[in-house]
């Protein structure tokens, strides 16, 4: 069997991380068969290492080796690319096409991204994996192909699972060996080894003296979480090399380019009991923010509520008044009730122009006044209104018309006054 050595030196791997190594080594000891491997892992890992090694090292090493990024390909094409299609098929398939299947008889497809495939391929998919028999595309022809299957993804693809987005058999056929790819993250002795390796391949592409860390720069880059992995630390040294003069790299510099801050903020507060893992998807992150901000509002109502009770009710304008009432509402003080804040007695015949005074206070009365929808309506006449219909409908009781309007009988007297309703 290979060495693991040599299949670093052969593929360019770098890196002496021992869940790094145990990928590796699985990928050599499943390359002679025909199983199908499943390689999981975040974005920029180097998922792509594992299938080329599995290839490499297979009896089909001589036969053809294909990578399809199903995340790339168009649903309404994806079928035509990887089983092919017959002439007017569909519209524009002017002539017979061979797809991947086809092409790579005998050899290796990696389909990349398998996550991101529609649901109808994948039961293609998995009629290939399960008999080697597939159908182009407006054919009715059954064709064999003997293809080794190697796939990848980032997504979770149990949550995909639950969810409806992919087959389960289909899951468990692609996953007869699963090969964990780790986070850079979590490969911090290996930061520098890449970080070198990269400085010296980028010197010698565009002639410029090689990128050194100094020791602040090594601690800080193994303690930088890296979420876009070797991909990110490749891209990060590419830049330094092409835009730094000083050839010598301190973590200040580094951090101009990678700042710690640019991390998106923890949902979870250390000690809630809960962990970021309990989360399935951002849907159910973006819950628990609104829950906290409404859990922040109810609390900040309470407090409010109670600085308002130290306070008489002479303190406060006719305005402020009103902002309160608007904002503790029945329903909030039935969620709180701790905030029993009305100024204005609530009545069941109240109506939706006056609302009636606190009858505790005898020498003030406030009328409160609401918008009506038509702006080109006078306020003053819908009120002389409604009290000239309440007094017609009781035939000048005014008591039963101050009950109909919902206000005292001293406020409508008045009222009645200052219309000149009195004859």
């Amino acid at each position: 069997m290979t060495d693991l050595q040599s299949i670093k030196t052969r593929f360019g791997i770098i890196g002496n991380y021992p869940v790094l190594n145990r990928a590796l080594q699985k990928a050599i000891q499943v390359a002679p068969t025909d199983i199908s491997v499943l390689v999981m892992g975040e974005s920029g890992v180097g998922k792509e290492y594992i299938p080329k090694i599995i290839h490499g090292e297979s009896r089909r090493k001589h036969q053809p080796y294909i990578v399809v990024n199903c995340g790339a390909i168009p649903e309404g094409t994806i079928d035509s690319e990887l089983f092919g299609h017959e002439k007017g098929a569909f519209t524009g398939a002017t002539s017979t096409r061979k797809g991947y299947f086809e092409v790579a008889d005998g050899g290796t497809i990696f389909l990349d991204e398998v996550g991101e495939l529609p649901v109808q391929t994948q039961v293609r998919l998995l009629r290939v994996l399960e008999s080697g028999e597939f159908m182009k595309v407006g054919s009715s022809q059954v064709q064999k192909t003997n293809v080794r299957i190697v796939a990848a993804t980032n997504v979770n693809m149990l949550n995909a699972i639950n969810n409806g987005r992919f087959r389960e058999d289909l899951y468990y056929r692609l996953n007869t060996v699963q090969i964990d790819m780790p986070a850079l993250r979590d490969r911090k002795g290996d930061i520098h080894l890449l970080f070198r390796k990269f400085a010296i391949d980028f010197a010698e592409k565009y002639r410029m003296p090689e990128l050194v860390l100094t020791d602040d720069a090594i601690n800080y880059l193994e303690n930088y979480p890296f979420p876009g992995n070797v991909r990110q630390l490749r891209n990060l040294v590419e830049q330094v090399t092409v835009v730094e003069q000083e050839r010598t790299v301190n973590s200040v510099k580094l951090a101009e380019y990678i700042p710690m801050q640019t991390q998106l903020p923890a949902v979870i507060q250390k000690g809630s009991g809960i962990s970021s893992n309990e989360f399935n998807s951002e849907r159910e992150i973006m819950y628990k923010i609104l829950f906290d901000m409404r859990n922040d509002l109810n609390d900040l109502k309470s407090l409010t509520s109670e600085l308002i009770k130290n306070r008489e009710d002479s303190d406060f304008s006719h305005q402020e008044k009103n902002l309160i009432n608007r904002v503790f509402t029945p329903e909030t003080q039935s969620q709180n009730p701790s905030s029993m804040l009305y100024f204005e007695k609530q009545n069941q015949y109240q109506n939706p122009i006056i609302s009636k005074a606190d009858e505790d206070y005898d020498d003030v009365e406030d009328i409160e006044i609401e918008e009506t929808k038509t702006d080109s309506l006078s306020l003053q006449n819908n009120e002389r209104e409604l009290i000239v219909k309440a007094l017609e409908k009781h035939k000048g009781r005014r008591n039963k018309a101050a009950d109909e309007l919902g206000i005292s009988q001293r406020t409508l007297y008045r009222k009645i006054k200052q219309y000149n309703l009195e004859d």
